[in-house]
């Protein structure tokens, strides 16, 4: 039955499939009558999660610390609002997001059943390499989108994320799409099973214009709606998203412009246009304000996807699904949106923000001087304010002023108010999983490892599910990505900067395989290096473990860059040394420091020796000077010569101790005498001094000439 009762038919086949804009198959009139069921079913499901809507928006103020105007119990009271869904979100955010995406190993294939060649590993290796850096390097808003959708998720409780293949950008691309912007039936059980999804999209101007000019969209550059300013309020909704952003910024929200983005609503359904009994699955995109159809396509990427029976009847189409939904806490009443913090917290949140504001506003009253004044107190009316050390006079006497004042009764903050606010954020903390421990507080200082581990793992239920929920969510949008990459992949691509290779018949396997690196029963890293370590010690102690398969985990475990260099695998490392042979090394090395030790202190006594002969040179040298001013016979000539030969026999000297310096700081270990360990400066044989030996004392050689004695600085008197 044509619901719709168009003029035009349109069937659903291979060309239907490949078009890239269906409009120009109907009249203009079938096409209004699109364009207002899209839209009609849109106000349908929008109205159908309304109360959903309340809450979530409510959740959000709360999250964000929006305050509303207060005039009770008077105006300018306390306003406070307590970060309970705030602090519980931002938990789940930093566990989630640290746990889910580690490094730059995001995905991974499995491989199931024999593989004795290891051809399916090798592929399974090239799907993980190349799906990890398409989403984290080709698609560079992909970590940045994630970041958003789980700090979102833990206020609202459920997000999309939107994946399919741009081929502007040549790429996957997985886009987060807000609960709010995907509307659809509340009482839907799934996102697949959904007979309407409506994803809001805001479009500019010229955004629009390149769309018509690419042929993607039906050319409305005509249309009055087109020539005018979009509307910032849209007629179905009681505030727009982008209000309500602005009202929890505090901003006014601005008049529409030209740059004021317009609405459009792309609209994954099911129509029946071939008028064959079975509606098909199409994507229409519409203006909301005008209810314009600007673009019709198939939802479908190949004709495989139509079963038909043999009197090529169609049976059933698989639709192509884009959005993923990640969820938090399944609703309770079994809607499609779930529930987050900020919904399972807000009347929690709530009576807390009253209890506070009413102690607070409870010290401003007992705080404040304030009570009636009788008619015997004679003082000038108005309002009077006192300050320190400031007295005011009056024309009552003390005893009539004292008995005319009378102070408002008030009492203090009650403390049962206090007790009663502290057990209620007690069971806020319990039921977000956000209690002392769980926030980085230690436990008391006698409190058992053990025991304070149990505890720590046991707050951590509710986020190990809720975690195991977001695993299972990001393994569909993955299994996503695979089945673009076997339709869109060119046959073979070069990737990375180390130019792996991937090949879209890499592709030809079974996406179901594909999922997280991320452990999912895993939910923090403390749990996860204690499970890796525990499996380390059992594959060193117990044989049968593959050992670098479990040293490698345990190293990502721990988070360490560069696994492929610090650890090569066993097959790869160089060959332990030989013991013996490092002990000879430690040996040898320790002989050469002896010896090094033992050549310098060497060179250092002979300095010194040459320090104190040339020392003794200019001594003698002076005594010559005043020898030579009072020569008067052949006696003090023959002395002076005498002077002459041993400074010339000294300073020869000085220099033999040079050369033997220098022979010695040449010498290396190999060279030592290994029975005394005292070093040889000649090699084999010792060096011989040139004018003697020396007598180890200091004093200077005999004299050359023969003249016998030695001679010191007491040998020559006056």
């Amino acid at each position: 039955m044509n619901f719709l009762q168009l003029e035009n038919r349109l069937a659903y086949n291979r060309d239907t499939i490949q078009a890239p804009n269906l409009c120009d198959r109907f009249t203009v009139e079938d096409r209004k009558k699109i364009g207002l069921s899209v839209f009609q079913g849109y106000q349908r499901d929008l109205a159908s999660r309304a109360k959903w809507a309340k809450r979530m928006e409510a959740a959000m103020d709360l999250a964000m610390q929006i305050q509303s105007p207060k005039n009770f119990p008077w105006p300018g009271c306390s306003n406070v609002i307590f970060p309970l869904v705030t602090i519980a979100a931002l938990q789940f955010s930093a566990r989630s997001y640290a746990n889910l995406i580690q490094g730059n190993n995001i995905v991974q294939y499995r491989v199931i059943g024999d593989d004795p060649e290891g051809a399916l590993l090798a592929i399974a290796k090239r799907i993980g390499t190349h799906m990890s850096w398409q989403v984290l390097e080709e698609d560079k808003s992909w970590e940045e989108e994630h970041d958003r959708l789980l700090i979102n998720l833990g206020v609202v409780g459920t997000a999309f994320v939107k994946t399919w293949f741009s081929a502007k950008k040549g790429h996957n691309v997985n886009e987060l799409v807000m609960a709010r912007d995907l509307v659809l039936d509340y009482w839907s059980k799934s996102v697949e099973d959904a007979s309407r999804k409506t994803h809001v999209v805001p479009l500019h101007r010229n955004q629009i214009y390149e769309r018509v000019m690419q042929e993607t969209f039906v050319d409305v550059r005509g249309d009055d709606w087109f020539h005018s300013f979009p509307a910032y309020q849209p007629i179905d909704t009681p505030s727009s998203p982008q209000q309500l952003t602005d009202n929890r910024r505090g901003l006014i929200p601005p008049a529409s412009d030209q740059d004021t983005p317009y609405r459009t609503l792309e609209q994954h359904m099911f129509m029946d246009l071939d008028q064959d009994g079975y509606a098909e699955p199409y994507i229409a995109t519409i203006e909301a304000q005008s209810a314009t159809l600007l673009r019709l396509v198939a939802r479908a990427d190949k004709e495989e996807q139509i079963d038909r029976n043999i009197r090529k009847e169609i049976i059933q189409i698989v639709p192509t699904e884009y959005f993923t939904k990640y969820s938090f806490i399944p609703a309770i009443d079994g809607g499609i949106y779930d529930i987050g913090f900020g919904i399972l917290l807000g009347p929690l949140n709530e009576a807390v923000n009253t209890g506070i504001n009413q102690l607070l506003d409870a010290g401003t009253m007992s705080n404040s001087n304030g009570g009636f004044l009788g008619r015997g107190a004679k003082i000038r009316g108005g309002v009077y304010t006192m300050a320190p050390w400031e007295w005011k006079r009056v024309d009552s006497t003390g005893d009539d002023l004292r008995k005319s004042l009378v102070p408002l009764p008030v009492r203090e903050p009650s403390n049962v108010m206090f007790q009663l606010l502290g057990l209620i954020i007690n069971y806020a903390d319990r039921l977000a999983g956000t209690t002392d421990q769980m926030v980085g507080i230690t436990p008391g200082q006698n409190t058992p490892a053990e025991t304070s581990r149990n505890a720590l793992e046991q707050g951590m239920q509710v986020y190990s599910t809720i975690f195991k929920r977001c695993w299972r969510a990001m393994k569909e949008e993955f299994k996503k990505n695979h089945r673009l990459n076997a339709i869109f992949l060119p046959m073979e691509k070069y990737f990375g900067p180390n130019r792996s290779l991937i090949r879209r018949e890499d592709y030809n396997t079974n996406p179901d395989l594909v999922a997280p690196s991320a452990d999912p029963t895993v939910s923090s890293m403390s749990m996860r290096y204690f499970k890796a370590n525990n499996v380390r010690q059992a594959a060193y102690s117990v044989p049968g473990y593959n050992v670098e398969v479990v040293e490698r985990r345990f190293l990502e475990a721990m988070q360490v860059e560069g696994i492929d260099q610090i650890y090569p695998g066993p097959d790869k490392a160089p060959p332990l040394p030989n013991p013996a042979a490092q002990v000879e090394q430690l040996k040898l090395k320790t002989k050469q420091i002896q010896f090094e030790h033992e050549k310098q202190l060497l060179v250092m006594k002979m300095m010194e020796e040459r320090r104190l002969n040339a020392a003794k040179i200019l001594q003698l040298e002076a005594q010559a000077m005043k020898l030579a001013a009072d020569a008067k016979d052949a006696e003090a000539s023959q002395r002076l010569k005498a002077f002459e030969m041993v400074i010339d026999a000294m300073r020869a000297h000085n220099e033999a101790i040079d050369t033997r310096i220098n022979a010695i700081q040449a010498l290396k270990g190999d060279e030592d005498d290994s029975e005394s360990g005292t070093p040889n400066p000649g090699g084999s044989e010792p060096v011989e001094e040139p004018t003697g030996n020396q007598s180890g004392n200091g004093n200077p050689p005999p004299v050359a000439n023969g003249s016998g004695g030695s001679m010191d600085e007491g040998t020559v008197s006056e």
